[in-house]
């Protein structure tokens, strides 16, 4: 008996010191809520100055729609279109702007203007944090498409604190 109790000791001390321990997960940074309602606060401020009547779209970089206003009588067509910019710049880290660009800079249709889904609308951001990482994007639009780009910017300005 004491011999398969010091065998079964042995056995578990060997385990325990060969077996690497077990590392704390992952941690990468997300798009909070609270980051996503001050991005909309803040596009809100910005479009309140300027006499801009948008809908203000910020989705993850998963595709989840982490928040969304219409300002009261916002043009209906601007709802889709601004969760397609937001949509565009959260599964990419690019703008809207700049895949427009892509798609279309050589006169004609690039390869880019055939990626499903996209959308070439100015007016969609990618949300980076402060180290780089892409977390999701915002859609704005209501005005041109360099003021919805303007409002988006400021909504990304009001969350700084909340990307580092």
């Amino acid at each position: 008996m004491t011999r398969c109790l010091l065998v079964t000791l042995t056995l578990i001390i060997s385990t325990l010191i060969t077996v690497p321990t077990a590392t704390a997960a992952e941690e990468r940074p997300i798009l909070t809520a609270s980051a996503a309602m001050k991005m909309v606060h803040g596009c809100l401020a910005k479009a309140t100055s300027e006499g801009w009547l948008m809908h203000i779209a910020i989705i993850d970089n998963h595709g989840n729609l982490k928040a969304y206003h219409r300002m009261d009588d916002a043009q209906l067509l601007s709802q889709d279109v601004s969760l397609a910019k937001a949509r565009t710049s959260a599964v990419s880290p690019r703008s809207t702007k700049q895949w427009g660009e892509m798609a279309f800079s050589s006169g004609g249709p690039g390869a880019a203007a055939f990626v499903p889904g996209m959308n070439y609308f100015e007016g969609g951001l990618p949300i980076m944090t402060s180290a780089g990482d892409h977390i999701g994007g915002i859609g704005v639009s209501g005005d041109t498409g360099a003021n919805d780009a303007v409002c988006a910017q400021a909504g990304i300005d009001a969350a700084a604190d909340d990307l580092q």
